[in-house]
C-alpha cells in the first residue's frame, strides 16, 4: 500500500524516519506475543519498557527535560504504528495524552520535579482518574472530594475506568474542591499524586480493584479513602482542572484517532494478504468482487479518515482551535476502522474467528474507540451545536 504520511515542508521525511523507528521496534513483538498478553490479560510490561527506553514515550516531553519537543503529528505517528504492527497502544497511550496537562499548566516545580525522571523511563505517568459511574460523560458532575487540611488536600471517592494505575507512577486525579455556580465547570481540581508515596505511607487510602474486560485494557475501579497529597500538586490554579482535562481532549482524541487508523490499515493489509494467498474454486478470493469491493471500499473510508486525523494534528501543534477537527478524526477513524474489522472477518471467513489470525483479537480491541474515550454519538451532538449551530439536547 501507498505510503499516507503527508509530506510537508520537509517534516515528511522525518516523519517516515520516525515511523520506521517505530516499525522496527514493533517487530520485535509478534502476534504471538500479543496473542499471549490477551490471552491472560497480562500488561505488555516488556513492549512498554522497549518503547520508553527508545524515547517514543516522551516525544511530548521538551528537549529541555530531556524529551524529543515533538508535537502531537509525531505522537500519533507512533501510536498508528503500534496498532498497524498488530499491537495495542492502550498499553501505554495516557502517557502521551495526559503530558498535556501538566506540560501546559503545571508548576514550575512540577515539571523540574517530574518531567526529567518521566523522559528518562525513570517514572510512568499512565493514569487518568477522571470518570464515575454515576456521572458518566457529564464530568461536571463527579462526586469525588478533595477538602484543603492545612499543606494538604483529601481526596475521597470512587473512580470507574481507571486505567493502567497499577502500571503508573504518577497519576492525574480530578476531584471537587468547590461548590459548583452557575458556571458548572468550576469548582473541579486537578492533581498529581504520587502513587509511590500512596503506596508507601498510605496505602491503606488507596484500593485498586481490576476490572476484567472484553479486551486486554488493564483497568480498574478506584477507591480514594482519604488519599492526602500535598497543595502543591494542584496542576494550575485551585477549581479551574476541568478546564484543564478538556484542554487534553483535543489530544486525545487525535492520538486514538491515530490508533483507530493504524487497526484499520492493518485489517485492510491481512485482508488482502488472506484474500491474494486463499484459493477456493480455482481462484484467488479476492479475485471476487464480493470480497474485492468491500476491501476497496474500507480502504477509502481509513483513507478518507486519515486526512482527518493530519488536518487535526496539524492545527493543533499549530496552536489553533481544532475541536471540531478533533472530535470528527476520532469518530470518522473509529467508523472506519470497525467496518474494516468487519470487512476483513467477513473475508476470512470461519478463521477470522480463530486466534491465530489475530483477526477476533483486533476485532474485539478496535470497538473500544466507538465508545471511548467518547461516544460517536456525544461526537455527532458537539458537531451539531458546536459547528452547525443547532440547539442543545442536553
Amino acid at each position: 500500500m501507498p505510503d499516507t504520511t503527508p509530506q510537508r515542508a520537509g517534516r515528511g521525511a522525518d516523519l517516515e524516519a520516525l515511523r520506521e523507528r517505530t516499525r522496527a521496534l514493533c517487530a520485535g513483538f509478534p502476534d504471538a506475543y500479543w496473542r499471549e498478553t490477551d490471552r491472560d490479560r497480562r500488561y505488555p510490561q516488556e513492549f512498554v519498557d522497549t518503547l520508553t527506553a527508545a524515547g517514543l514515550l516522551s516525544v511530548l516531553i521538551p528537549a529541555e527535560y530531556g524529551g524529543a519537543g515533538l508535537g502531537v503529528t509525531e505522537a500519533s505517528v507512533v501510536m498508528e504504528e503500534i496498532n498497524r504492527s498488530g499491537g495495542h497502544s492502550a498499553a501505554c497511550h495516557a502517557q502521551m495524552y495526559t503530558m498535556g496537562a501538566l506540560l501546559r499548566h503545571g508548576s514550575q516545580a512540577l515539571k523540574d520535579a517530574y518531567l526529567p525522571h518521566i523522559a528518562r523511563g525513570e517514572l510512568r505517568l499512565q493514569a487518568f482518574s477522571v470518570t464515575e459511574a454515576a456521572a458518566g460523560s457529564d464530568t461536571t458532575a463527579i462526586a469525588t472530594t478533595a477538602t484543603r487540611d492545612g499543606d494538604d488536600y483529601v481526596i475521597t471517592g470512587h473512580k470507574n475506568w481507571t486505567s493502567r494505575i497499577a502500571e503508573s507512577d504518577l497519576a492525574l486525579v480530578l476531584a471537587r474542591t468547590g461548590h459548583e455556580d452557575a458556571d458548572r465547570t468550576r469548582g473541579l481540581t486537578l492533581f498529581l499524586v504520587d502513587l509511590r508515596q500512596v503506596r508507601a505511607e498510605q496505602p491503606e487510602t488507596l484500593e485498586v480493584v481490576p476490572v476484567r474486560t472484553m479486551f486486554n485494557y488493564a483497568t480498574n475501579q478506584v477507591h480514594y479513602r482519604g488519599v492526602r497529597v500535598p497543595a502543591d500538586h494542584v496542576v494550575g490554579a485551585a477549581d479551574a482542572g476541568f478546564r484543564y482535562v478538556l484542554d487534553g481532549w483535543n489530544a486525545e482524541r487525535i492520538l486514538l484517532a491515530a490508533e483507530a487508523i493504524g487497526d484499520g490499515y492493518w485489517f485492510v493489509e491481512r485482508a488482502v494478504a488472506y484474500a491474494t494467498g486463499r484459493e477456493v474454486f480455482g481462484r484467488p478470493i479476492g479475485a471476487n468482487q464480493g470480497v474485492a469491493f468491500p476491501l476497496a471500499d474500507v480502504y477509502m473510508k481509513v483513507r478518507a479518515a486519515d486526512l482527518v486525523r493530519w488536518e487535526a494534528a496539524r492545527l493543533f501543534d499549530a496552536g489553533q482551535p481544532c475541536g471540531a477537527e478533533a472530535n470528527m478524526a476520532k469518530h470518522l477513524a473509529s467508523e472506519a476502522s470497525w467496518a474494516a474489522a468487519n470487512v476483513a472477518l467477513d473475508t476470512h471467513g470461519g478463521n477470522g474467528f480463530v486466534d491465530e489470525y489475530d483477526v477476533e483479537r483486533k476485532f474485539r480491541e478496535t470497538r473500544l474507540y466507538q465508545v471511548a474515550p467518547v461516544s460517536n454519538n456525544m461526537i455527532k451532538a458537539f458537531v451539531a451545536t458546536k459547528v452547525l449551530g443547532l440547539p442543545r439536547s442536553y
